[in-house]
């Protein structure tokens, strides 16, 4: 392998822009003049507010928010989430409309089922391996919520525009295609993602609620299993994950200023995506899993005609500087992340190895 940085198409925790990894680098013993790391300040002072009510700004700039919605930075991963959203929203005779895509929205489900909330699973694409998206689905008028995963990192799909839910508010992990596109929000009551896919690192997750989900926030809950927590204290009312909330700043940062906002990105995502899936397809060696109406910009998923071959092509794409190939332990193959922060530069250089591979062992 040589010597520096590698072309990353890790899954998550996955590449970051470089640009934020250089502010890091070079702010990270004196923060902004004050002689302390960002990871010393106090969470209470004046700095930290800067960067979390920056954070925010930007979030509500580059999605077109208004006041309405509210962004929250919560510990625990997307997975938290999954236990929240019913803890807070479901009780008595209330229900949520799930759509089954994957390994995500299934865990989802499980935790709604563990609390013994009342839930609907109105559409799966179990009988096909979790291969595409449904499309037809008829979600139920009365239901609190639709939860649906935007993207699935795992089977590499995506909801290429979203459902016709009826006016019910949509629910959705967006971990890992996050600011990859621009969003209607009018559609949506609260949207999550893990940060470490394509905003941040691991360590936080961002929410975006809608101020009337906020008023029905139930009293009786832990303190910090509670939205209203989070949104009347400024995501603040324990130490927040300060270091994870200032990458995500300055990720927000880049994506605004540098990339220039979110249609620009999501040009160069499909640009991405498409240039590999026209190799793959063009190929008689390697063979996309995802349907082809279903596929994901972020996750590209494929295969070789052998396992053994498999692990060759990973092992020899590292030793070629092209990282984080191998596709998830649960199903195998080979998977492509090229999210916000993988260069465009990566893509070509992942096929001009795929060609070379194919000559040696095709």
């Amino acid at each position: 392998m040589k010597a520096g940085r590698i072309f990353n198409f890790n899954a998550g925790p996955a590449a970051l822009p470089l640009p934020v990894l250089e502010d890091i680098r070079d702010s990270f013993l004196n923060f902004n003049g004050c002689g302390m790391s960002v990871t010393e300040i106090s969470h209470r002072s004046k700095m930290f507010d800067d960067v979390i009510n920056d954070a925010v700004a930007r979030t509500k700039r580059l999605l077109n928010l208004d006041d309405r919605f509210h962004v929250l930075f919560i510990q625990g991963g997307a997975s938290m989430q999954f236990a929240m959203m019913p803890m807070n929203f479901l009780g008595g005779d209330t229900s949520a409309d799930f759509v089954n895509t994957g390994t995500w929205s299934t865990k989802a489900i499980k935790e709604a089922e563990i609390q013994g909330k009342s839930f609907n699973v109105v559409a799966s694409s179990e009988d096909k391996k979790f291969s595409y998206i449904p499309q037809e689905i008829s979600f139920n008028k009365g239901a609190v919520y639709a939860h649906i995963t935007s993207n699935n990192t795992i089977k590499g799909t995506q909801w290429a525009s979203f459902p016709d839910t009826g006016g019910v508010p949509i629910f959705s992990d967006m971990s890992s295609d996050f600011l990859s596109r621009p969003l209607d929000m009018g559609k949506f009551g609260l949207i999550y993602a893990g940060a470490q896919k394509n905003i941040g690192p691991a360590g936080v997750c961002m929410v975006i609620i809608r101020e009337d989900f906020l008023d029905r926030v139930p009293d009786g809950l832990p303190s910090m299993l509670k939205y209203t927590t989070y949104s009347s204290k400024n995501s603040m009312y324990n130490t927040p994950p300060c270091f994870g909330i200032y990458t995500i700043q300055l990720v927000l940062k880049w994506l605004e200023e540098t990339m220039g906002g979110l249609e620009k990105m999501a040009e160069i995502n499909t640009k991405k995506a498409q240039l590999l899936y026209d190799f793959i397809d063009s190929s008689d060696f390697y063979s996309g899993t995802a349907a082809l109406d279903s596929r994901s910009l972020m996750n590209v998923t494929f295969r070789l005609p052998g396992e053994d071959l498999e692990k060759k092509f990973v092992s020899e794409a590292m030793e070629n500087n092209l990282g984080g190939l191998k596709g998830h332990r649960s199903v195998g193959g080979c998977r492509a992340s090229i999210y916000n922060a993988t260069p465009e530069e990566a893509v070509p250089a992942l096929i001009d190895f795929m060609k070379t591979f194919v000559k040696k062992n095709g």
